[in-house]
């Protein structure tokens, strides 16, 4: 640990808030202080103005294991509001931590904020990325894994490394002038190219490789697409892919050439190196886009001779129903891994969520608009906007909801005589630890993802089509994976099941950066009526307060 991070280390023992009680010894605590700078970078080979962590691109890579608590001291010395959330990473009893909008006051420029979270009863592969304005698009963004803890057994024999690619879409323009553009009401248009750990490489052009593997030995590698808009699929020339983890959950270790990797999605896969020791190209292509936009990185054998053959694996057919075929039959042979062990020695499949009783259901239209000549998506014909001045959060704890937003101004479906739309505040309440079915349906030609914070899900069925009440036959009730993201093609829905135990506010949003900062979002108050510190923390001694709850004297706390 260097000397900076030592002071931090030991500051923040002393005096960081820490939750309702101090932490039990054994989960140990885990110290980072980060300092957000612009810097040039060139993802594509065009120099242009980027985001950076402790002078990086990608951002530093946080190796976590399941319960650490994570500390990590942001210093902000951008021109504009900041905040980082933790993609995928529960925050149980902690929204106050989730890093969105709806949650936090940002971190001005010139400041900084300390954020103490915990991977609590989580295994697997996630990242972090910025929330405010369009700062996603310059970078800032990072793996983030959370290993399991020794005593639990793992499904598979410990690979020799473990390697992080963070892949993504990518824009040359400025992300001040995709924020002009979108404020403007016009859309964001395609992509300029792809990345692979934020450079994008070509075939025959001589680079440094992204990892080296030694012959015979089993690697694993964790891809994430953490783009704005672009369905990605990735390969390995010459080597198959075994899947072991999605978002979090062990699954069935099938074998695949190539996986689709939508936006906001993460998984792990084992790779053997039992090939002629030379170099191999690790390949991304764009899914569903009418000019495919390819990137290579190079895997290099230890004391390999040769360089990567130029011919590339090929993609999945890329004809329009061919393409979602493909597709819709590889997610559906995504299953959960019913015999191991998660973060927990019980099996993963030992949460029987097929015979839960559905408690209600919400279903989720998405779709576009114009309002006052400028562009806004939805959700069932609510276009949600971000409170500028209160965390809509805060704005509930301080009770003064109704000075900020008003609830369920959303129904649960859409309601087909009202072609009015609202663009306010969306905020949505639910029942605290009710199971609930949402649905999500797309009736666009473009494929949408969505996430929702604070939460995992079953994903129990993808079909093209309408949903409706019988097409609950189909659903998988017995080993769908447990996520966080979901995605849905064009003309289809999707749907997915989960408890809302987690109290707090999560934000639902797409994971479709131009429709989630246009309004394709909401926001899920879960309160428990007892208001206890069993059920949710209180508000952090270093939260940052803003907006009109900047002097108001704090609520009670909550009590045991």
């Amino acid at each position: 640990m260097g000397r900076a991070l030592f002071v931090v280390a030991v500051a923040l023992l002393s005096c960081l808030w820490v939750g309702p009680a101090v932490v039990q010894a054994e989960d140990p605590y885990l110290f980072f202080e980060w300092h957000i700078t612009y810097g040039t970078i060139s993802p594509l080979g065009v120099p242009q103005q980027g985001i950076l962590i402790n002078g990086q691109f990608p951002g530093p890579r946080i190796n976590s294991t399941s319960n650490n608590n994570i500390i990590v001291n942001v210093f902000n010395e951008l021109d504009e509001p900041f905040l980082l959330t933790w993609y995928g990473i529960q925050q149980r009893k902690n929204s106050w931590q989730d890093g969105t909008s709806g949650t936090m006051c940002p971190i001005l420029p010139g400041t900084n904020f300390t954020y103490h979270f915990q991977v609590k009863d989580q295994i697997g592969s996630y990242y972090y990325f910025p929330t405010t304005a369009l700062h996603r698009a310059a970078g800032g963004f990072g793996p983030l894994q959370v290993m399991s803890r020794d005593l639990i057994p793992v499904p598979f024999d410990t690979p020799a490394d473990d390697y992080s690619m963070v892949v993504g879409d990518w824009f040359t323009r400025g992300h001040k002038s995709i924020k002009k553009l979108l404020d403007s009401g016009r859309s964001l248009g395609r992509p300029d190219g792809v990345h692979i750990n934020g450079k994008s490489g070509k075939v025959g052009v001589n680079a440094e490789p992204l990892f080296t593997m030694e012959a015979g030995k089993t690697y694993r590698y964790r891809v994430c697409n953490v783009g704005l808009k672009t369905s990605l699929n990735f390969r390995i020339q010459g080597h198959p892919m075994k899947l072991v983890e999605m978002e979090g959950s062990h699954t069935v270790q099938n074998v695949y050439e190539s996986i689709d990797v939508h936006v906001g999605q993460c998984f792990s896969a084992l790779v053997t190196a039992d090939q002629e020791p030379k170099d191999y190209y690790a390949v991304v292509s764009s899914r569903f886009s009418r000019k495919p936009l390819t990137s290579v990185g190079i895997l290099r054998y230890a004391n390999g001779k040769g360089p990567a053959s130029p011919e590339l694996p090929p993609p999945p057919p890329e004809t329009p129903t061919g393409a979602i075929a493909w597709s819709v039959n590889q997610f559906r042979s995504f299953r959960w891994n019913l015999t191991a062990s998660a973060a927990r020695p019980n099996p993963q499949g030992s949460y029987h969520y097929g015979q839960i009783n559905i408690t209600r259901t919400i279903k989720l239209v998405n779709s576009k608009a114009v309002v006052d000549g400028k562009l806004r998506y939805t959700v069932n014909g609510v276009s949600h906007l971000d409170s500028t001045a209160t965390p809509l959060k805060l704005a509930e704890y301080f009770e003064v909801p109704d000075k900020v937003f008003a609830y369920n101004l959303m129904q649960d479906a859409p309601q087909p005589s009202n072609n009015k739309v609202v663009v306010a505040p969306n905020v949505v309440n639910g029942t605290f630890r009710n199971f609930v079915e949402i649905i999500f349906e797309n009736p666009e030609k473009t494929i949408q993802t969505w996430h929702l914070d604070g939460y995992s899900f079953f994903a129990v069925a993808i079909e093209p089509g309408k949903w409706s009440p019988e097409k609950r036959k189909n659903y998988n009730l017995l080993d769908a994976v447990s996520r966080h993201n979901i995605h849905v093609y064009p003309g289809s829905w999707a749907a997915v099941m989960t408890t809302l135990d987690n109290a707090g506010m999560w934000n639902l949003r797409s994971e479709m950066w131009e429709n989630a900062y246009l309004g394709q979002q909401l926001y899920l108050s879960i309160l428990s009526p007892a208001r206890s510190l069993r059920d949710e923390y209180n508000v952090p001694d270093n939260t940052q307060l803003c907006g009109i709850v900047k002097d108001l004297t704090k609520p009670a706390p909550y009590t045991i």
